[in-house]
């Protein structure tokens, strides 16, 4: 019978560390270890690799508001109710939109989280030895046993000769029925695992790229006329459009200048176009004289690199030029850009607006009620149907035009915004702008309106949709993506193998030898950790070639290592 002793029941207990509430554990620690495990996981990474393609879809089906902000909205009110939901759930910004944000962020913590457990496993793996040989090698998926004259420790030797280029050991031990017992451990294929880290890797690189490329790039767009119009890149506002990066605020834009002297394109007999052709002319900060431009041309998925930007060609059209002279016998002349309404064709439409020239009209009433607003058609080549103007080739052997002519309040003493390509049919309506005629105009003829005012066809201008898109990551997202195809074609081609070698003496009673000589059981293992198969066909052949010397087993071990 064990007795308390009271000094110790006086001495009050020791307190014991503090424990975490069992709820805090239950409720918060433990669901968030679960859930960091699950994100972390391969299978989770794969799974949100697939919804990162899937969610993409609809980026390349749907138009985007950030390419073409005047398409996304016109399919929004073709498509009514329809239009408005997918606007919501903003499948018209995919690439911006929260959801797509969410998946490419957790796609990234998930990479980063299973990666890097498998590096440092991959790092411990490189400083550790060969795994032990097993107990019993005949087990094994590829197993030869064979007799050979000599000592364990010196065939061994020869082995590990012929095993060069494989991580290998030897261990020499005793064995309580065989006596000494030498084992040979050799494993070859690390850079199997090497390059999967490096695809991983590459991969992350990649998503982390395209992201700052995001932050710190901007686009612009403009459409310039090719008759030497240009501009330089130093503000945002000298872009129809612009488009920039949560970093870019647009006071540090790159500067060049250029601009387009001409522009050519060609098509094929089905009015596709075959080829464009740009003719630029570029210049790196300020030109301060001739010498500082530089030509170049500019053709379809081969931009003008300038500064680190770049710039490409996305659109083009023809820009017919109208002369208006008025009463007095001023005259005012504009080229518009028209805008394709028939790709095939190239039938586009188009407006212009002609302000009255200063001091014709001194009362601001009446000069606003004189303005002069051109809307209509250009085709390259002339086809009517009727009296419908039609175009029958993109190619322009015919140039014409049909147009109306309004006069009245245009709108261009408002301030407010109007669309360049299109009257404001408000006015229109309201009476504000009444029309005065509408004809049909050759290249170089003209018509006259019942006060005097003579309108005038003069022939066309070509137009070019430029972009200038500055992304700094593009060099970092081109080695990431040839990082990647050498870490795939690395995991692809190497394989991870292992191979056992046990050699215990012979016993002459067995074996049925006793002339003297010392022989050894060799007994050879293999095992391939990435196919079943393993080592593919000959395998008793390349064994049994390791113990034999290097010069007669040259062939044998050449193919073993190429395996």
């Amino acid at each position: 019978m064990t007795r308390a002793d009271p000094a110790l029941a006086d001495r009050p207990a020791r307190p014991g560390p503090p424990r975490r509430p069992q709820w805090l554990l239950r409720r918060v620690l433990w669901p968030l270890r679960n859930l960091w495990r699950s994100l972390t996981s391969m299978r989770t990474a794969l799974v949100l690799l697939f919804l990162l393609a899937l969610a993409a879809i609809p980026g390349a089906l749907l138009p985007q508001r950030e390419l073409n902000e005047q398409k996304t909205l016109k399919y929004i009110a073709d498509h009514g109710t329809l239009g408005a939901w997918m606007d919501k759930l903003q499948l018209f910004d995919v690439f911006s939109s929260a959801w797509f944000t969410a998946i490419y962020v957790l796609l990234f913590v998930s990479l980063v989280g299973c990666l890097t457990p498998r590096l440092i496993e991959h790092a411990k793996s490189l400083r550790a030895k060969p795994v032990a040989a097993p107990r019993n090698l005949s087990r094994l998926p590829r197993h030869l046993t064979t007799t050979v004259d000599g000592d364990p420790e010196e065939i061994a030797e020869r082995i590990s000769t012929n095993l060069r280029g494989w991580r290998r050991t030897i261990v020499v031990g005793n064995d309580a029925a065989t006596g000494k017992v030498v084992e040979v451990s050799a494993e070859k294929g690390y850079l199997r695992e090497f390059g999967n880290l490096v695809f991983h890797f590459a991969l992350l690189a990649l998503l982390v790229s395209i992201a700052l490329g995001k932050l710190y790039g901007y686009e612009g767009t403009r459409s310039l006329v090719a008759d030497g119009e240009g501009l330089c890149n130093t503000s945002t506002a000298v872009y129809d459009s612009f488009r920039a990066g949560a970093m870019v605020d647009g006071t540090d834009l790159t500067h060049f200048c250029f601009k387009v002297d001409a522009f050519s394109a060609t098509f094929l007999p089905n009015g596709q176009p075959d080829m464009y052709n740009a003719t630029m002319s570029y210049t790196k900060g300020a030109a301060t004289s001739a010498e500082d431009w530089h030509q170049t041309s500019v053709r379809v998925n081969d931009p003008l690199r300038v500064a680190g930007d770049r710039v490409y060609v996305l659109g083009n059209g023809f820009a017919p030029t109208f002369t208006v002279t008025f009463p007095n016998g001023e005259k005012r002349t504009q080229t518009a850009l028209f805008i394709p309404d028939e790709l095939q064709t190239m039938l586009s439409s188009g407006a212009v607006r002609f302000d009255t020239p200063a001091g014709l009209y001194p009362d601001e009433d009446v000069r606003r009620k004189n303005q002069i607003a051109i809307e209509g058609l250009f085709a390259p080549t002339a086809d009517y149907q009727g009296t419908l103007l039609s175009s029958s080739s993109p190619v322009p052997n015919d140039p014409q035009v049909a147009i109306r002519i309004y006069k009245g309040d245009t709108g261009l003493d408002t301030g407010l915004p109007q669309n360049a390509y299109s009257l404001d049919q408000s006015l229109i309506n309201q009476g504000r702008l009444q029309r005065q005629a509408q004809v049909n105009l050759a290249k170089g003829a003209s018509t006259t309106l019942a006060d005097g005012t003579v309108v005038s066809f003069d022939g066309y201008q070509r137009w070019v949709s430029v972009q200038v898109s500055h992304d700094p990551a593009q060099d970092w997202v081109l080695a990431s993506a040839v990082a990647m195809l050498i870490g795939l074609l690395v995991s692809l081609l190497v394989r991870r193998r292992r191979i056992w070698v046990r050699l215990v003496p012979a016993d002459p009673d067995r074996t049925g030898t006793d002339d003297g000589k010392r022989r050894t059981v060799v007994e050879i293992g293999g095992l391939a950790r990435t196919d079943q198969a393993g080592w593919g066909e000959g395998f008793d052949e390349q064994a049994a070639g390791l113990v034999e010397p290097g010069g007669r087993s040259a062939t044998r071990m050449s193919r073993w290592r190429t395996l």
